[in-house]
């Protein structure tokens, strides 16, 4: 039996804002609730103590980009999982395809960056996904799951807390979008493998991401098992993403 998913809607802000643009954008997604899906965006670093003091008395969540895989320590220019904590984040974004290409993060790394939010209360959103290449060679299965394991064999118990994003490289930014159908076949091998890990694949979120637009998010979230959307430039016009958020 199916358990209910709350559609939940992330908007990754990436390196973007600015004090007046950050306002009205916060501005128009408080006027235009209530959303019947779970709402959060995840700002940059300097943005958060003005994003949580905005957001504190609503019902949508604030979160980062990136987390330190350390507590604390000798590393100059990271946050730590428990500073987030002390801001009131809900989630933060861990293994997104551009940590993984511009930082070289591996999936262990990025397995102990989700450790290291959890042990703070701090939901991680789990990004995976395949390169162009890496699907037209047949690959998408094979990648996807090995970036996941990693995370679920260091989250052990604690794995069915996350939360997974699957974002195909090859649509992030380019205005390309992984078909409902396409997407749907990746969710369901994810929610498969969750399920055979943890015995709560069913109850666990897992979104798409990757050009979600205003007109492409209804036909991608009807899908059985996408269960919202992390989502990227549409995320910085108010218009766009709350129209989304009601997709």
């Amino acid at each position: 039996m199916n358990t209910p998913r709350k559609t939940l809607v992330v908007g990754n802000w990436k390196m973007h804002g600015s004090r007046p643009a950050n306002a009205e954008l916060l501005a128009g997604l408080l006027a235009a609730r209530p959303y019947t899906a779970d709402v959060a965006v995840c700002v940059p670093f300097v943005y958060l103590s003005e994003t949580a003091a905005t957001l504190a008395s609503s019902d949508i969540r604030w979160g980062s980009q990136d987390v330190s895989a350390h507590a604390q320590g000798a590393y100059t220019g990271e946050v730590s999982a428990g500073m987030l904590a002390e801001l009131g984040c809900r989630y933060a974004i861990v293994g997104h395809s551009e940590r993984r290409a511009y930082h070289a993060e591996s999936d262990e790394i990025v397995a102990a960056k989700a450790q290291a939010a959890l042990a703070k209360g701090v939901t991680p959103v789990v990004c995976v996904g395949e390169t162009l290449a890496e699907r037209e060679a047949g690959q998408t299965e094979a990648v996807v799951k090995r970036q996941l394991s990693a995370v679920i064999h260091t989250l052990a118990h604690c794995a069915a807390e996350m939360v997974v994003a699957y974002e195909p490289v090859w649509a992030i930014g380019t205005g390309r979008t992984a078909s409902p159908e396409q997407a749907q076949s990746v969710h369901a091998v994810l929610r498969a493998q969750l399920q055979a890990a943890t015995g709560h694949g069913a109850a666990m979120r897992i979104l798409y991401g990757g050009s979600v637009k205003p007109d492409n998010a209804a036909s991608l979230f009807a899908q059985p098992d996408i269960d919202g959307g992390l989502i990227g430039g549409a995320a910085l016009k108010a218009a766009d993403f709350v129209a989304i958020c009601r997709a």
